[in-house]
């Protein structure tokens, strides 16, 4: 447990408030969700927002020091957070985006969440479609097998058209410039071959009736994990016995939670949670 999960954690076990853990995805620090700590404390939770295995503290360490999270896998990111998840006194609402949409619904179909948003989230072993769109946003993570083990940055040509595609070129490159950091290549490589691989680690359980109620969020221009994604995921995540909910965001790329309108997908995420916890 890293110093920063630590204190995060001690605070929202002190508070008796009910715990909003964030997940972040690739490419991205826990620090990406600095601006909606304060929201979600102010609308009456503890937040929390976890980091990955080895995550370096800052985004200029992340930058000298990509190797910090080379290898990463998803089972070992997921496994990582079920732990610190598990130290909380409360069943939390987690929140997370991209890959750490993905995280956030294997999280919830183990029954550790009281209730999940899943924000852009990578498809799981299940969700059957692989639009161009996504092959192209991810083609420089998994075209060289050889780079499992190695963590890599996006260039700002590739991150605009992944991340930043919906928003001008000055806001995309003020996000790349605050945010974007060297991300492992295992976890894009792992979510494009998860249904060609039956004992793949990209999978969520889909029935069990302690994932609690789920909301997916898509955004209608992102490049990297447009509408057929999200809409696989929600196709797949209604056969659970509890609520399961999908809405589109008309407009928004990946940069979603992060660009200048972030409290409209926020705001999206609170109602939802707020109906349960």
């Amino acid at each position: 447990m890293s110093a920063t999960d630590a204190e995060q954690i001690d605070r929202a076990n002190a508070s008796g408030r009910t715990p909003a853990v964030f997940v972040h995805g690739l490419w991205m620090l826990a620090s990406s969700w600095d601006h909606w700590l304060p929201h979600f404390e102010a609308a009456g939770f503890a937040p929390v927002a976890l980091t990955w295995p080895g995550e370096p503290a800052t985004v200029a360490e992340a930058r000298q020091r990509p190797e910090a999270v080379a290898g990463s896998t998803v089972g070992q990111v997921a496994a990582h957070l079920e732990g610190l998840i598990g130290t909380l006194r409360q069943r939390p609402v987690v929140i997370g985006h991209s890959v750490g949409g993905l995280l956030t619904q294997i999280l919830a179909g183990r029954g550790v969440s009281a209730a999940s948003v899943a924000i852009d989230p990578a498809p799981f072993r299940g969700v059957l479609a692989m639009p161009l769109s996504t092959v192209r946003s991810l083609i420089p993570m998994i075209a060289n097998p050889a780079d499992r083990k190695r963590a890599k940055p996006l260039t700002f040509r590739q991150f605009r058209y992944a991340y930043a595609n919906a928003v001008d070129e000055q806001e995309a490159r003020s996000i790349y410039e605050r945010y974007a950091v060297p991300a492992p290549c295992a976890p894009p490589m792992q979510a494009a071959l998860a249904n060609f691989n039956p004992r793949t680690e990209v999978r969520a359980d889909v029935r069990n009736p302690r994932r609690g109620p789920l909301l997916i969020i898509s955004g209608g221009a992102d490049n990297a994990i447009p509408w057929a994604l999200a809409s696989g995921a929600y196709k797949r995540q209604k056969r659970n016995p509890g609520v399961t909910e999908v809405v589109e965001l008309h407009g928004r790329d990946h940069a979603l939670t992060l660009d200048s309108r972030w409290q409209e997908v926020a705001d999206t995420a609170l109602a939802f949670v707020r109906r349960f916890v």
